[in-house]
């Protein structure tokens, strides 16, 4: 059995962290053997896993330049753990696992990008400078979008092989509901006759809410049976940074904040249109691919790959315009329900058919087999009368050709 131990930054709730509970549950337990080491605290995420018999570690260490003494832990978990392969998330778990690769004696590592342009504070450009300049030395670098690839190597990004593994749906967890779609309804206070627009997003400068409410305002005048929905951390209605311009909007009455929920699946159940309006950053939107999966159709920013995911089954606006937001939200409205709930259909098909979560799980462990086998490759010895002072072939691509 392969070990594969997973270095993250944190295991609060997020799209990456989310993505990595995702697989490593429907990962092949037989063959591998899955270890997540946190450098911050567990988190939501991280106990989440140990419920389900996933080894999870903490390191506890602040999120600053790395100190001799936490790389020295990081390195003595990993001897411990004698991983096979070590997989990085984000950028700060992707330099700390690259400095203590050969303290641990680790024969493989991934890095794994989960963002495309996203803009980030002075440290932690500095971090992503390097570890551009760093690029070739891990044995793969996985991207969770083309946008994420195609913006990591326009600042400088040369992988030895480059991976495109997008983000996986359980599509057995994420499934039409219309039960729960009652009750988070009745929950709300929303009668069956409302159109819900939800967005399901942390409160950042990334996810744009600013376009959001702006949208929201434009549309409330033309349609009194839309309400809308917020979710996601720091949408709770105690936060003034939200609540304040919801009511310069005139909005407060017509839109509900819930805060963070761990019912996703029955609250994307009560939409019926899901939106992301992100103006920057996205890699491969999860909330998109989630709604998509309960039957919900979508209308997002063109940001990140919400395009290709999309498909033909959604709309695409531009980013930072809240006009053309509103035009894909009125367009879906203007469909009806019946239209709506075909169109939504058709988007779950899309999902189940190209990111269901055995098929994505399968290619990370697809990833994983190559390497360790090219390593014992190249480690095993020559067959009797096949010996040849002949160079042998390299056995890793050393290209920057796609996967």
């Amino acid at each position: 059995m392969a070990t594969i131990v997973h270095l993250i930054t944190g295991l609060a709730t997020g799209g990456a962290e989310r993505m990595l509970s995702r697989l490593l549950r429907r990962m092949d337990q037989e063959r591998f053997r899955s270890v997540v080491v946190s450098l911050g605290d567990t988190g939501t995420v991280g106990r989440s896993l140990a419920k389900a018999g996933i080894e999870v570690v903490s390191l506890g260490l602040r999120r600053r330049a790395p100190d001799p003494h936490g790389l020295l832990r990081l390195a003595r978990t990993l001897r411990h753990f004698r991983p096979d392969v070590l997989q990085t998330w984000l950028y700060h778990a992707d330099l700390l696992g690259l400095m203590t690769k050969r303290l641990g004696n680790v024969p493989h590592l991934a890095w794994n990008l989960r963002c495309s342009d996203i803009a980030l504070s002075p440290p932690a450009a500095a971090v992503r400078r390097v570890l551009s300049w760093c690029s070739p030395l891990p044995d793969a670098v996985i991207v969770n979008s083309n946008a994420g690839r195609h913006f990591h190597e326009s600042i400088g990004y040369r992988p030895a092989r480059w991976e495109v593994i997008q983000n996986g749906f359980d599509t057995t967890e994420f499934a039409p509901d219309p039960g729960a779609r009652a009750r988070v309804r009745a929950e709300l206070g929303i009668g069956d006759g409302a159109v819900v627009i939800g967005m399901a997003a942390r409160h950042h400068p990334m996810k744009d809410h600013g376009t959001f409410l702006a949208a929201a305002a434009r549309l409330s005048a033309q349609h009194p049976e839309v309400c809308f929905v917020l979710v996601g951390r720091g949408t709770e209605s105690t936060v003034p940074a939200l609540a304040e311009p919801i009511a310069a909007r005139g909005l407060a009455g017509r839109i509900r904040l819930l805060g963070e929920r761990q019912d996703m699946s029955a609250v994307y159940a009560a939409f019926d249109i899901a939106t992301l309006s992100s103006a920057w950053g996205e890699g491969f939107p999860n909330v998109l691919g989630e709604a998509m999966a309960c039957g919900v159709p979508c209308a997002g920013t063109d940001c990140g790959d919400a395009r290709e995911l999309l498909g033909n089954t959604g709309l695409i606006a531009a980013r930072r315009d809240s006009e053309a937001l509103a035009a894909a939200w009125r367009a879906l409205i203007a469909i009806g329900a019946d239209g709506r709930r075909t169109l939504g259909m058709k988007a779950r098909a899309q999902i189940v058919r190209d990111y269901d979560l055995g098929i994505i799980a399968g290619r990370y462990e697809a990833l994983y087999a190559d390497l360790i086998k090219r390593d014992a490759a190249a480690h095993s010895p020559a067959p009797l009368g096949r010996l040849s002072s002949a160079p042998r072939p390299a056995l890793h691509r050393t290209d920057n050709a796609g996967p």
